[in-house]
């Protein structure tokens, strides 16, 4: 059975669903990726792509390896577009990977509340983060965020939520994300593509 097939069950979903097909993909140097949601925190894709550019340039385009991050004066990565905490959450990032010997096979062998409660130790580091690291990153399928505004104003929209309390619409989203489940991942991406509000990570 398809993913497809499994949220066409949801007729509300399925509405907008349409002829697209997600797939997941798995992206190599987790840490590195950790580092570039950081940076593209609050920022538009467009801009989050080109400081991330810059950044690969101080490394002569090749992916820098946490102890070469660390080894970066803070004032280089200020120069290509950071702020102050942004440089200090990337450089937590890095120290952080080389303390607890972070590396993508220790991830993949880990289920997805073992690496939100790993990553999240990080400063700097928050759920919505680490959940955006498992979708776009390791290729997990069943993650459902309920902190992120796209989403939220995508079902706020599409099953008629109330939205004056955060608490309770919260409550409400995971409800109705259950049946989704094990493709919540791919409810997201449709949800997402619909709001035409592809988060950066």
């Amino acid at each position: 059975m398809s993913y497809k097939e499994h949220l066409l069950a949801d007729k509300k979903l399925a509405k907008i669903i349409g002829d697209d097909t997600h797939e997941l993909k798995l992206h190599k140097n987790i840490p590195l990726r950790l580092m570039a949601s950081i940076m593209s925190q609050q920022l538009s894709t467009k801009v989050a792509k080109v400081i991330f550019h810059r950044f690969l340039d101080l490394y002569g385009k090749k992916e820098p390896k946490p102890q070469q991050v660390l080894d970066t004066p803070s004032e280089t990565l200020r120069a290509i577009g950071l702020s102050n905490a942004k440089v200090s959450y990337v450089k937590n990032v890095a120290a952080f990977c080389i303390e607890h010997k972070i590396t993508d096979k220790k991830l993949m062998a880990m289920d997805n509340d073992e690496i939100i409660a790993l990553l999240t130790q990080i400063k700097g580091v928050g759920k919505w983060t680490v959940e955006m690291l498992l979708m776009f990153s390791l290729g997990r399928e069943d993650i459902f965020t309920t902190d992120d505004l796209g989403i939220m104003q995508a079902m706020v929209k599409l099953y008629k939520l109330d939205d004056s309390n955060k608490k309770q619409l919260k409550e409400k989203m995971l409800k109705l994300s259950i049946k989704w489940s094990p493709y919540r991942t791919y409810a997201c991406l449709h949800l997402w593509r619909w709001k035409d509000n592809v988060p950066v990570a």
